[in-house]
């Protein structure tokens, strides 16, 4: 016998799986009666505002049986969050291993460049600089495959598959015989370490509420910077003893620890294939068949169009969602590309990103030149210089867990006891005028060439800015849009693009402008586009959002 669907249109949304055996009419959004004898249920004109998308699904018994029933789902021992602590934060610790070596092949090379010029006869600055930001040109492509087939095919195999091509990689890079070969194996690893940060934020989605998840996501956004931060400190060390092919041996070594570490221990996390798994494991084929993860996502279509669907969707939020576009876009200038959209809500949210990673990553182009000219450092003293930014990550990702979750029970209480992603924005708010001062101390200590510890503080105070202005901006991106590794992977290609793009002409705007004048620059930028807009998201977010088909 079916069961009966008593739903409204915003559960609907918000549910993992659509409802069982339940029609809604592809015109009018209203639904029919369901398959069965126990009742009928309907939504009325009133419920128009359902996603668009929803509107247009036709579910019957040929896609989903009528025995599953979501609202039990929801209370099973099964469900990512209804897992003990001790498993989730086993796998939090998991992934985060995972996105801490994920970009060790790129900040590891950074103190080493010379090094790469000597070893390869590199002479032109920019074929330099690409040696190290090629990486990141893939990395920003990856998770536009990678996170989509999370969504069909679970997060575990995309973490595991990855980091094995990762060892793969490095160990190519180690060997390779000329620049040519050392750029294609380059930008390969870049792809392959894409999908650890770019998944994690949906893993985080799947073990965690709204109300507790702040903690979890300071230490996975923690774990991408910091592994940049020491990276240079072993690489410049590693260059100095045991050459330049010692880097990337070490990076294949610590890749293949952590698949021995991960791939006993890590659990799927998502839903839809943990359901699907569960119905291989008892046997039932039939219902397998039905809650196959591919076959829900294009709602009975073929193949074809169920890779189409998941493959298109990061591109269809970055060009259809202002807020998450402007995000990724100030989040990438401070942490990389510019891409031009039509959706409001993608576009704010990618603006954010899209300065720290420029930024970022010109700091790491010009640490290596800047201390071994200015103070004599070599690699391996050099390296030490990229504690600062560590520090800075590590003392704002502790205050900022706690203080992000506090405060958004605190204005959701006031809110009626409702969240909203705009609750994530005031810490926001306080990083765009962090990141600024940190830029400014920097780059005019570095020009009067004052004690080595003064540029070094300003890298702390910019670090401490990065990861606060981080971490509300991937839990407003996971709160406020259904598909979280999409969007979350969608964000990324602005970080790794500005990230590629930046260290290319930054060595050339610090000689023609100074340390000062380069960092002044970066400051204005900063402010004109940082400090408007979480202000302005916070009062209008809501509003935005609603006028888009993508969001909660």
């Amino acid at each position: 016998m079916s069961l009966p669907l008593v739903a409204t249109a915003s559960a609907i949304q918000e549910r993992t799986l659509p409802g069982p055996a339940e029609r809604l009419n592809d015109s009018t959004g209203q639904a029919t009666p369901t398959i069965g004898s126990d009742g009928l249920s309907e939504i009325g004109a009133n419920k128009a505002n359902v996603n668009t998308d929803l509107r247009k699904l036709e579910i019957d018994e040929k896609v989903l049986p009528d025995t599953i029933d979501d609202d039990l789902w929801i209370h099973d021992q099964d469900h990512p969050r209804n897992w003990t602590s001790r498993r989730k934060w086993t796998s939090v610790l998991v992934i985060g291993l995972y996105c801490f070596m994920a970009p060790l092949p790129s900040s590891m090379m950074a103190p080493a460049l010379p090094q790469v010029a000597e070893q390869y006869g590199i002479t032109d600055q920019t074929v330099l600089a690409l040696t190290l930001s090629i990486f990141l040109i893939s990395f920003a492509l990856g998770p536009l495959v990678l996170s989509p087939l999370s969504e069909m095919y679970g997060r575990t195999l995309i973490y595991h598959i990855s980091n094995i091509f990762n060892v793969a990689f490095n160990l190519g890079s180690a060997f390779s015989p000329n620049t040519t070969s050392l750029l294609v194996l380059r930008f390969l690893t870049g792809f392959s370490s894409s999908a650890p940060p770019a998944i994690a934020n949906g893993s985080i989605s799947d073990l965690f509420s709204e109300n507790d998840r702040a903690s979890a996501m300071a230490i996975l956004t923690l774990a991408p910077l910091l592994g940049p931060t020491l990276g240079p400190i072993a690489g410049g060390y590693i260059t100095q003893s045991l050459g330049v092919k010692w880097l990337f041996i070490l990076i294949a070594i610590l890749c293949a620890i952590s698949s021995v570490i991960g791939i006993p221990l890590l659990r799927e996390t998502y839903a839809p294939v943990i359901r699907w798994k569960r119905a291989i494991k008892e046997g039932n084929v039939e219902v397998a068949e039905r809650l196959n993860p591919s076959v829900l996502a294009a709602h009975g279509g073929t193949k074809s169009q169920v890779i189409w669907t998941n493959l298109s969707r990061p591109v269809v939020l970055l060009t259809r969602s202002y807020v998450c576009f402007l995000l990724s876009l100030y989040q990438a200038f401070n942490y990389g590309m510019f891409l031009t959209g039509l959706n409001p809500i993608t576009h704010i949210i990618s603006l954010l990103p899209w300065l720290r990673e420029g930024i970022y990553y010109l700091m790491f182009a010009t640490f290596a030149k800047f201390f071994r000219d200015t103070y004599g450092f070599g690699p391996g003293i050099g390296g030490l210089m990229y504690f600062g930014l560590g520090f800075g990550f590590m003392a704002a990702t502790f205050a900022c867990a706690k203080f992000s979750d506090r405060l958004y029970m605190k204005l959701s209480a006031k809110n009626g006891g409702k969240g909203t992603p705009e609750m994530r924005m005031p810490v926001l708010m306080i990083a765009s005028v962090i990141c600024p001062i940190g830029l400014l101390w920097y780059g005019w200590s570095a020009q009067a060439k004052l004690h080595w510890i003064m540029p070094v503080i300003g890298t702390t105070i910019y670090g401490a800015g990065v990861m606060t202005a981080y971490l509300p901006i991937q839990l407003y991106l996971i709160d406020a849009f259904t598909f979280a590794a999409s969007v979350t992977g969608a964000a990324s290609v602005f970080r790794s693009m500005l990230g590629f793009a930046f260290p290319l002409f930054g060595q050339q705007m610090t000689d023609r402008l100074g340390y000062g004048g380069s960092c002044t620059l970066l400051a204005g930028i900063a402010i004109v586009i940082g400090i408007p807009f979480p202000i302005y998201l916070y009062f209008k977010g809501a509003d935005i959002r609603a006028r888009s088909p993508y969001t909660r």
